[in-house]
Formats: structure tokens, C-alpha cells, sequence
């Protein structure tokens, strides 16, 4: 190629592929940039456990950590969790139960759904009346634990104390049913029940401050029992769950039987 053909061509090609000085091929494109290797979670793009359930807990009352998780992490406003058989907990429920309007108020004005239950415990009487009207025997529904509707009004205190008097006027939006059993037949349930050879193949049933209570090894909290009659039990919010005790025998229906287990000590 003489001088004035090699000019012409060159002068037709993008600057990157211009040839060099003495060469026939025109040099390959190299990318502009190059991105650095990234280590992701298996998990992403869910949000870590550990971070969720954090953020539920210090929901409770530790106003400062919300407003930290929440800064840092948005959606952490709305985060849920499953404390065991099905007990969901949000982070405004938590803030509900344990009556805490600063940390309520907060999770609302960053995105948190709002239920009957963050209403009842606020003092919003006409959003409650209104879910009421809207559900008939709404106000039955147990919230996070089985904590009854009347209670997250008690917990608001004396700003929800208009919801409180109206829900107890409705005579049923109280706690779960707890049928009476005695101390010694409580005490004849407690043990360890085992369903297989790993060490995590067991529920510990023990009695705290008077109440049954289950938790298997692994499992954050132990789980409240409530009493329905003749040794039928369902753990705290989950009422369609039956932990059935037969002698030294434990099995869970949910609603299916899903496991059983025999007491070893």
C-alpha cells in the first residue's frame, strides 16, 4: 500500500483502530474499564437474615437502631420475620405490641404498612371502626404472638384509651383461649422430645412463669404454648398449628402431621 492509500484509510477508521505507524492491521478495541470482581451472597438480592431480624427486634424500643437500619437500608421499614410455626412479625407490629408511637410513627413515615393493630395502639378509633366495619370480626384476629387487638390498645396508653374502651365494649377482642391446666400436669409435659438422631432432632418443652413453652435447638426464642383442651395445644401466633401430647408422645399438625416426637428425659 503506497503512502497515500495508507493516509486515506487511516483517516476512515476510529482512532482506537487506527493502525500504527508501519503495521497492515489496525489494533483491537481494548474496553475503556474494567470492572473489579464482586463477591455477592448466595442469597442476594434478599436482604441478610441477620440484618432482618435485628431490625424486627430493636423495633421493640431501641428508637436510635431503627432510625440507623433505616437510614441505611430503606425497605428495612417493612422487614418481617417468621419467629417459628408461622409467628410473623413486622417491624411496625413490633413497635405496636410493646406500644412504641416513636418508632411507630417513624416506620409509618418511611413506608411501613399500617394495620388495625399500629391504629388501635396510635388511637386512630375511626381507622379501627372502620376495618371493623369493613371486616366484620376483625377484631378477633390475634397479632404478632397472639397478642389480641385490646392489648395493642392497652399498650397505647392513655392516647389509645377511646379504642381501648370501645374495643372492650365489644367483649371479644381480647387474648386467645388458654383453657386452666394445672401445675402438675404442666410439669408431666416438660422434656426433652426427640425425632431423630441430630442433635438439632428434638423439642424442649419447658414451663416459664407458669406457661408451656416449646423450642427446638436453632430456633431464636421458645414458642408460648396456648391450652385448647385435653393436652392440644397451638404455639403463640399460629393458630391453625396442633402440638398434640399423648403420654410421652409430642406430634405437631400443620394442619397435616408433620412430625412426631417421644420424650427421652
Amino acid at each position: 500500500m503506497n503512502r497515500r492509500a495508507f493516509l486515506t484509510t487511516a483517516a476512515a477508521l476510529p482512532l482506537a483502530a487506527r493502525p500504527e505507524p508501519g503495521t497492515q492491521e489496525p489494533r483491537t478495541q481494548e474496553p475503556a474499564t474494567s470492572l473489579p470482581a464482586t463477591s455477592l451472597p448466595d442469597m442476594f438480592p434478599m436482604q441478610a437474615p441477620a440484618m432482618v431480624r435485628e431490625m424486627v427486634v430493636v423495633s421493640h424500643g431501641n428508637a436510635k437502631r431503627v432510625r440507623e437500619l433505616v437510614e441505611a437500608h430503606p425497605a428495612l421499614a417493612r422487614a418481617a420475620i417468621d419467629w417459628g410455626f408461622g409467628d410473623w412479625e413486622d417491624a411496625l407490629g413490633a413497635a405496636s405490641h410493646t406500644g412504641n408511637r416513636e418508632i411507630a410513627d417513624y416506620l409509618i413515615s418511611r413506608g411501613a404498612r399500617p394495620t388495625i393493630f399500629s391504629a388501635a395502639m396510635l388511637g386512630q378509633l375511626d381507622a379501627v371502626k372502620a376495618f371493623i366495619a369493613a371486616t366484620p370480626g376483625a377484631q378477633r384476629i390475634g397479632g404478632p404472638h397472639s397478642i389480641s387487638l385490646l392489648s395493642h390498645a392497652k399498650a397505647g396508653g392513655a392516647a389509645a384509651a377511646a379504642v381501648y374502651e370501645y374495643l372492650e365494649r365489644l367483649g371479644d377482642a381480647g387474648g386467645p383461649p388458654n383453657e386452666p391446666l394445672s401445675d402438675a400436669d404442666k410439669a408431666a409435659l416438660a422434656g426433652a422430645y426427640v425425632f431423630g438422631t441430630g442433635p438439632m432432632d428434638r423439642f424442649d418443652v419447658t414451663i416459664d412463669k407458669g406457661a408451656v413453652m416449646i423450642q427446638r435447638p436453632g430456633m431464636p426464642y421458645a414458642r408460648a404454648l396456648f391450652h385448647l383442651g385435653d393436652r392440644a395445644f397451638f404455639p403463640a401466633g399460629a393458630a391453625a398449628v396442633r402440638i398434640r401430647f399423648a403420654g410421652t408422645v409430642l406430634t405437631v399438625h400443620d394442619p397435616d402431621p408433620v412430625v412426631t416426637a417421644t420424650k427421652r428425659s
